[in-house]
């Protein structure tokens, strides 16, 4: 790859992406930890509501239960990823299509949310509740979603690699 065709403008120009999910997700989990306590519900619709919960696991609660050690892996976990990240953005060629380096960029603003709170903390803070009667989804945050549509992104990214390789090869 020349000089001209990895540019890092290209695909840290997201940056910014990456940046207003981590203020709207801040600001937002602000808002909850003034407005509710612990455990308060506040039901939205028949299928969500607004419950201030803390996590001190990852997704799904994975670790919660353990004894605190969990709280520093994810924050290294979180910034070892989050350094590949902006290296990736960094090295992405011109030709990248843009829904790459924008959920490379969604995932980096929702770690980085997630490690803001585990650092303030010692835990994330969620409250999106989705619910069937009695069927509870685990509750999320702004961050959360960043990366569920991030890595939506990603794999969208990869199938069309994929078609974009065979018709490559194809072509030759």
């Amino acid at each position: 790859m020349t000089a001209g065709e990895r540019a890092g403008a290209r695909g840290l120009r997201w940056l910014w992406l990456a940046v207003a999910v981590i203020l709207a997700d801040q600001v937002t989990k602000t808002m909850i930890v003034r407005s509710f306590e612990l455990y308060e519900v506040l039901d939205l619709w028949p299928i969500l509501e607004i419950t201030r919960l803390h996590n001190t696991g990852a997704a799904f609660s994975l670790l919660a239960g353990a004894s605190g050690w969990q709280r520093w892996f994810f924050v290294g976990l979180a910034s070892v990823v989050s350094l590949g990240i902006v290296y990736w953005l960094w090295r992405m060629p011109r030709s990248a299509p843009f829904w790459l380096p924008a959920g490379l960029s969604l995932v980096l603003g929702g770690a980085l949310g997630n490690v803001v709170d585990r650092l303030l903390h010692g835990h994330v803070v969620d409250f999106l509740h989705f619910h069937w009667e009695r069927w509870y989804f685990p509750a999320f945050n702004v961050a959360d979603t960043a990366i569920t549509i991030g890595a939506g992104l990603l794999i969208l990214d990869a199938l069309l690699e994929g078609r974009r390789a065979r018709a490559r090869s194809e072509a030759s």
